[in-house]
């Protein structure tokens, strides 16, 4: 069954839902990047990344000109020196992209977002500093 968000008419491909499985339960990707299709029906997997990817690989496949959505699993330590890990949804809609796209990935957001269930924190990003491992940092290790 796919998820198809009322407002946009874009639908979830089951690809996306079966790559966040194995980042959330598998382990085994480090993160995901979202696209659409061709003809802005579908929200598609566009990438997959190998576990030992590291946060400069992450933002260098988010596009500067384009708008995506991504997963990311976003690892810390806590001042006590536990480990956390938090599944974090990035919105990326850098200002250079085109307005059409933008409102066309705004509409259609909340139907691959509501389809991901565990996501613990959630970034929107305009430019890189709003992404900067620093920022993203301080968001997802609050109230831990």
């Amino acid at each position: 069954m796919r998820a198809t968000h009322k407002a946009s008419g874009v639908s979830v491909n089951p690809e996306c839902l079966e790559a966040y499985q194995e980042l959330k339960l598998g382990k085994k990707i480090k993160y995901i990047i979202f696209t659409l299709n061709k003809d802005n029906t579908e929200i598609i997997v566009e990438k997959k990344s190998p576990l030992t990817s590291t946060y400069d690989d992450f933002l260098a496949d988010l596009p500067e000109a384009d708008c995506r959505w991504a997963v990311y699993d976003f690892d810390f330590e806590k001042e006590d020196g536990g480990k956390r890990s938090k599944i974090t949804f990035f919105s990326w809609s850098p200002d250079d992209s085109k307005v059409k796209q933008k409102m066309l990935f705004a509409s259609s957001k909340d139907a691959l977002r509501r389809s991901l269930v565990g996501i613990a924190a959630e970034i929107q990003g305009t430019d890189y500093s709003e992404v900067a491992h620093d920022n993203v940092l301080d968001k997802v290790s609050r109230g831990h």
